[in-house]
């Protein structure tokens, strides 16, 4: 589990403390597009473009990840997401 953690961190090319804040970024942005879902599965008229738009977000956010990796692996410096 160890040396497959230091894999991830190295190829995203984060520390430890990076990686946190990224991915607990994600988790919270994760759960309120969660919340948003069930309040509009309750009430239709609540939160009609919350989720959508949340993910839309998540999806650029990643796109520019992977694209910032995968000019660093050309370089040579960094691996994959």
């Amino acid at each position: 589990m160890i040396d497959a953690s230091k894999r991830h961190l190295e190829d995203a090319g984060e520390s430890y403390f990076e990686h946190l804040g990224v991915a607990s970024g994600f988790a919270w942005r994760l759960v309120k597009a969660g919340l948003a879902c069930g309040l509009h599965a309750l009430v239709p008229g609540l939160c009609t473009h919350s989720a959508s738009s949340s993910v839309a977000e998540l999806n650029a956010i990643l796109a520019a990840r992977a694209a910032r990796s995968e000019r660093t692996s050309a370089d040579g410096l960094s691996g994959t997401l």
